[in-house]
């Protein structure tokens, strides 16, 4: 272990309160937006006069966290907001109404401890673990998304267009997505690629590959621009798991790797090895397989997720890593021409429904696991797992994630590391949110029960 590391080597440099009110005023700032996340992972805000802002930035701004889930009960609602200046950005898309620029913020309790009800702070807690072994954790999520028509203020369950993979002859969606880049890019976000994705109406836009926390914000942020620029354009978009049936879902796929403090290089880096990866790497895969069934409900938090986590449509649902399989649910992606500093693991079962901060963090605390129990690796597996047999699953010892939203949450409750790694606040408040989600789907009688059932029974 190494000494403890400042908050700024975790977090990188923050801009001053000056540097940030002088930005304000030349940006012509009327309003801003004091952003948060719920335990769900849903955007809240406050919004205040950007005059007041300079007290806010000095002293907080209260708010009452009764009515906000996972948050607190109204006996002991009182907590207030600090503004990370470093997330400062412009809504382009209201310079021409009412000029507002939005801040994340951290949350408090009123004596000033950081409320441990804060997605936020649950990956800061983690980031400040693995900084004391002299390490940063890097990601790099791939959000997939739907558009979908609108009829006036209904939202019809009917894809945009009739597209696949890459196409662009049958994706006038393209120009929407451009739309969509630049307002992500006037909000400090380095976009790399836009694509059509498998199915009709679905798309990707990846951005930056960097910081967890910076890579969370990002991801939340990414979510309500879309939907704006969406909602602009007269349609929907939506980060539903599994919005259609028979076609592909959505995924977040989560790239990671860890980097030296001390020396700013790729830890998982080692070319001497036939998958370049080193042993610290190794026992990270370790460590997120053993508890990749424990992991399941922050990753895919939705009773929706499970009816994406199937074999045949490219969902991974078997616990095994590999190289180029993409039915494995960790892979060690390909990297061009020798770059070694590229080098990353690919988890490929979270969904754009969760919550990043949580993902991240519990993400983040299995891998630990493996690296300070030293866990062992299993052997990859190449094959095509969607070819298996349950007596060849069994042979080779592959498990397989959870089902259903139900059985998650009980791997999730025998999982003392992903409870550690939310805190009791959090992993409480997860579960008894997800066990209601998932009690009342079991009580819910559904049109293909009538249809399969009313007149045979």
């Amino acid at each position: 272990m190494t000494n403890a590391v400042s908050r700024e080597t975790i977090l990188g440099p923050s801009p001053s309160k000056e540097e940030i009110l002088a930005r304000v005023e030349n940006d012509g700032i009327q309003f801003i937006n004091l952003q948060f996340s719920d335990v769900m992972g849903m955007v809240k805000s406050v919004t205040i006069p950007a005059g007041v802002f300079e007290h806010v930035i000095e002293g907080g701004q209260w708010i009452d966290g009764s009515s906000i889930a996972g948050f607190t009960r109204i006996a002991e609602s009182d907590m207030f907001l600090i503004p990370d200046l470093s997330t400062y950005a412009v809504i382009p898309w209201e310079l021409d109404t009412f000029p507002t620029a939005r801040v994340i913020c951290w949350v408090f309790n009123p004596n000033g401890d950081s409320f441990p009800g804060d997605p936020r702070a649950v990956l800061y807690r983690q980031l400040e673990r693995l900084a004391g072994h002299g390490y940063l954790y890097k990601t790099g999520p791939e959000l997939e998304f739907f558009l979908f028509e609108r009829n006036g203020d209904a939202i019809a369950p009917l894809p945009h267009d009739r597209g696949s993979y890459f196409d662009f002859s049958t994706d006038p969606a393209s120009v929407i997505r451009k739309e969509m880049v630049l307002a992500l890019e006037k909000m400090g976000m380095d976009v790399e690629a836009s694509h059509h994705e498998v199915a009709p109406g679905q798309h990707e836009i990846d951005f930056e590959y960097g910081d967890a926390l910076a890579t969370a914000d990002r991801a939340v942020t990414f979510k309500y621009v879309l939907k704006a620029i969406a909602q602009l354009n007269g349609l929907h978009a939506t980060f539903m798991p599994k919005p259609l049936e028979g076609i592909n879902g959505s995924g977040m796929h989560v790239h990671q790797s860890f980097t030296g403090i001390a020396d700013g290089k790729n830890a998982f880096v080692d070319t001497s090895d036939p998958y370049g990866l080193s042993a610290i790497a190794k026992q990270f895969i370790a460590g997120q397989l053993y508890h990749a069934r424990g992991l399941s409900a922050v990753m895919a938090p939705l009773v929706n997720s499970y009816r994406r986590l199937v074999p045949g449509y490219e969902a991974p649902v078997y616990v095994s890593w590999a190289r180029t399989n993409r039915s494995a649910l960790l892979r060690v992606p390909s990297i061009r021409g020798g770059h070694t500093a590229a080098t990353r693991l690919e988890l490929r079962c979270p969904d754009p429904s969760c919550n990043p901060y949580l993902a991240f963090a519990a993400m983040l605390a299995c891998g630990l696991d493996g690296i300070e129990r030293d866990l062992p690796l299993p052997e990859p597996v190449e094959e095509n797992l969607y070819h298996f047999t349950d007596d060849d699953l069994r042979r080779r010892n592959i498990p397989t994630l959870p089902a259903t939203l139900g059985e998650a949450v009980e791997e999730m409750e025998k999982d003392d590391v992903v409870r550690e790694a939310l805190g009791d606040h959090v992993f409480e408040r997860l579960i008894e949110a997800q066990s209601s989600e998932w009690n009342a789907f079991r009580l819910h009688v559904s049109q293909w029960e009538r249809d399969r059932y009313l007149e045979v029974y």
